[in-house]
């Protein structure tokens, strides 16, 4: 039988120190993490709260996808891709969304089909860039709930910023230089366009 939320938060607190913090995970000691392990602190887990607060675009929340300008750098009938932040630590990060509002789960088959294509099509494109070692692609969906994949271009040459603690990375690292981010995004949209 499945934990439900009470008994995943008991699961939790029973690993927990007489604070109710959990030790420092396996995730500390790989060379990728990026902080150093003495003295870091694992925040307590707050008690389940239900139900969940609704996200943006849901029980009445309004969609900040929806209706908006359309401010990608490209589109179709059915996509938008935008490149996410001027402060990003990564050399490019870029999100598809789709234009209608659909979230993951409730995609129908044919933009699912659509939309695997593209990614594939984006992270060639990154991947193609040759400054670039590998294209991370992620779908949070905690903060809205209109279907945005993020796509991270880690930069060649640094195996300490692979794997899944490259997004908190992108939040450490300098800003990418605005005129660099956008030839890096260009050249995307040139394979996107191109047959």
């Amino acid at each position: 039988m499945p934990l439900d939320p009470t008994e995943f938060y008991r699961l939790v607190m029973g690993a927990a120190d007489s604070e109710g913090r959990l030790p420092p995970s396996r995730m500390t000691g790989w060379e990728i993490f990026p902080f150093e392990r003495d003295g870091l602190r694992v925040v307590r887990l707050a008690e389940p709260q239900l139900p969940e607060p609704p996200r943006h675009g849901e029980g009445g929340n309004t969609c900040r996808a929806c209706g908006g300008e359309d401010s990608g750098i490209w589109s179709n009938d059915h996509w938008t891709l935008s490149v996410f932040d001027s402060t990003s630590g990564a050399p490019l990060v870029m999100m598809l969304q789709s234009r209608e509002h659909f979230d993951l789960t409730d995609l129908p088959d044919d933009r699912a089909a659509e939309m695997g294509q593209l990614i594939v099509r984006i992270a060639r494109a990154i991947e193609g860039l040759p400054h670039i070692a590998r294209a991370h692609v992620s779908r949070w969906g905690d903060g809205g709930a209109h279907l945005h994949i993020f796509f991270f271009a880690r930069p060649a040459g640094f195996p300490q910023l692979r794997g899944t603690c490259f997004a908190l990375w992108d939040d450490l690292l300098p800003a990418t230089p605005l005129d660099i981010r956008d030839a890096d995004a260009a050249f995307v949209v040139a394979a996107l366009n191109s047959p």
